[in-house]
């Protein structure tokens, strides 16, 4: 009968945790709570396959030497039959273990039963998330940082899904306020200059040839032409018309970049449902409201902002602070259990105001703001340049063009997200070790060949069975064995700290096993039941590669 294997980092938790109540009710240790203590992979092989420092940090608590804890601790581990073949103490006190190579073949079982969904845990318990992203004002094209934001986004919120949440994908149009006007200038002046006017462009106003583009655009489609005196009353519907396209616009770009949301949340709509004013009462009710110099202030300081914000200047025009209140009073309305806000690194200082205005409103915790560094985009190592209003700058739709949807957003997904991303157009289009979404890929798609090898021979890949494992000891299958018993902690501690990266660093290091043991060995020989035996181990290698590509919203191609 096979066994099923909890995650070896957790089960390795749960049997330290039985030592220890064990220690304790026979008096051999005491002490009242259990500190945190972690369970980790040593960084040196000889250390074992996992390694604890549950000894030296209940060493104060329990008011004993580290390794006299360890000691006891070893003596009273009861761990599953055939998992551990030794156990060290190492150093001051530190706990290393060596699990057998057969409790590993075991994790095969669970990939066989669980098929696609092995990797997804149930963290979230359907709990209700909201992923807030890429929110681009609707005044121009998507540049390629507003494209690193979107795929992290996306990512996050498949695998927040993968980790059990309910997950709710939203975009914000701020489509009020001096943007729009702007907007709306920059479009009449140029209808203008399409009319053969020398005109006196706006400095502050949107430059890019998108806005030509728009102009020429307007003028087909039979609207209007521009006054010859230009006034604020033409300029709004104009932002409107020119926003709405550039909107549309975005959509598309995102679409074709395998993005999609489920709510498209306009700014407009704040101030029509008149949240603004409802969350303006309940600040009030609080008491964090007041008037000063006419205006209506927010108190922020008591929230350990550096100086308290206007929400309503004494013009009795509300701020953009304020909207953004509004808009989070209404995402917590929804009953989410965390609510994730994904922003440019410009957007750093915004944060503690904010994070105040949530906690006045009784939503403290609730909100993660991730900042997404900048992207320097290079070809062959040399800088393009990019400006912003220039219109010199690169789109999101220019990068998807050259390099394709995959790269781009597998090679976004490649650091954290708050450091700076280097991202060079030409080692993307390679077929190479260089580009990380080829390598990755192109693992999956050699397994994909290998199985079209098999089948052309008639040799079906096999289920998991115990008789199989003895043939699978190389060092090289081992070590995969290793890491897909490990894949469901990546995702979890992925989803947990928020972290979609460490899905690409894992990805990557599979892959590299994967390449790595193909070299050396054939899968498919004379051997049949050798054969067997590596097909069946790496079917489960091609099964958490596509989880994982799947979760970053990569395909997994069977044929390059």
């Amino acid at each position: 009968m096979k066994k099923r294997i909890m995650h070896p980092k957790k089960q390795l938790r749960e049997i330290l945790i039985q030592s220890l109540e064990q220690a304790r009710g026979r008096g051999e240790l005491d002490f009242q709570d259990l500190p945190g203590f972690e369970v980790e992979e040593p960084k040196q092989a000889e250390h074992g396959d996992l390694a604890t420092n549950l000894a030296m940090v209940l060493a104060k608590p329990a008011k004993m030497a580290p390794r006299k804890i360890a000691e006891i601790i070893i003596k009273n581990l009861t761990a599953p039959e055939g998992m551990l073949q030794k156990v060290e103490i190492a150093g001051p006190g530190f706990i290393n273990f060596f699990i057998e190579d057969s409790h590993w073949h075991r994790v095969l079982f669970e990939i066989h039963d669980q098929g696609p969904a092995y990797g997804n845990c149930d963290l979230g318990a359907g709990r209700k998330v909201q992923v807030e992203f890429v929110s681009a004002n609707p005044t121009g094209p998507l540049h390629i940082g507003h494209g690193r934001g979107a795929a992290l986004g996306d990512a996050l919120a498949n695998l927040l899904a993968a980790a059990g949440y309910k997950v709710v994908r939203e975009y914000y149009i701020n489509d009020v306020g001096n943007q729009i006007n702007t907007l709306g200038k920059s479009l009449y002046f140029r209808l203008r200059e399409l009319r053969g006017e020398k005109i006196e462009f706006p400095e502050d106003g949107y430059q890019g040839d998108y806005m030509k583009d728009l102009a020429r655009n307007y003028l087909a489609a039979g609207n209007p032409p521009p006054s010859s005196a230009p006034t604020e009353e033409e300029f709004v519907p104009l932002g409107r018309y020119a926003g709405d396209v550039i909107l549309g616009g975005i959509k598309k770009d995102l679409e074709d970049f395998g993005v999609s949301f489920d709510r498209w949340c306009r700014e407009t709509d704040l101030y029509r449902q008149g949240l603004v004013e409802k969350s303006f009462a309940r600040l009030q009710e609080k008491g964090f409201l007041y008037e000063k110099d006419g205006a209506l202030w927010f108190k922020s300081t008591a929230f350990g902002d550096d100086k308290d914000r206007v929400v309503r200047r004494s013009t009795g025009v509300t701020t953009y602070f304020a909207s953004d209140i509004a808009y989070h009073f209404f995402k917590f309305q929804q009953d989410y259990h965390l609510v994730v806000d994904i922003w440019g690194a410009d957007h750093h200082g915004y944060v503690p105001r904010l994070q105040a205005a949530v906690e006045a409103l009784g939503c403290q915790g609730q909100l993660q703001v991730i900042l997404v560094q900048l992207v320097s985009l290079l070809r062959h190592g040399e800088p393009v340049a990019m400006t912003t209003r220039g219109g010199t700058f690169v789109t999101l739709r220019e990068v998807i063009d050259e390099v394709g949807k995959d790269a781009a957003r597998f090679i976004f997904l490649t650091r954290r997200a708050d450091a700076h991303l280097d991202f060079d157009l030409e080692v993307a289009k390679t077929q190479s070790p260089e580009n990380p979404v080829y390598y990755v890929q192109y693992a999956h798609a050699r397994l994909a060949s290998v199985f079209r090898q098999a089948g052309a021979q008639d040799l079906q890949v096999p289920k998991p069975a115990p008789a199989l494992f003895p043939l699978m000891k190389l060092p090289e299958e081992i070590s995969l064995l290793k890491m897909l018993a490990h894949y469901p902690e990546v995702v979890e501690a992925a989803a947990r700290n928020l972290e979609p990266h460490r899905l690409t660093y894992f990805l990557t290091e599979l892959a590299s096993q994967l390449h790595s043991y193909y070299y050396k060995h054939r899968f498919i020989s004379e051997d049949l039941p050798l054969s067997r035996a590596r097909l069946c181990l790496v079917q489960a290698v091609q099964t958490v590669l596509a989880h994982g590509l799947r979760l970053l919203g990569v395909a997994a191609p069977e044929t390059m």
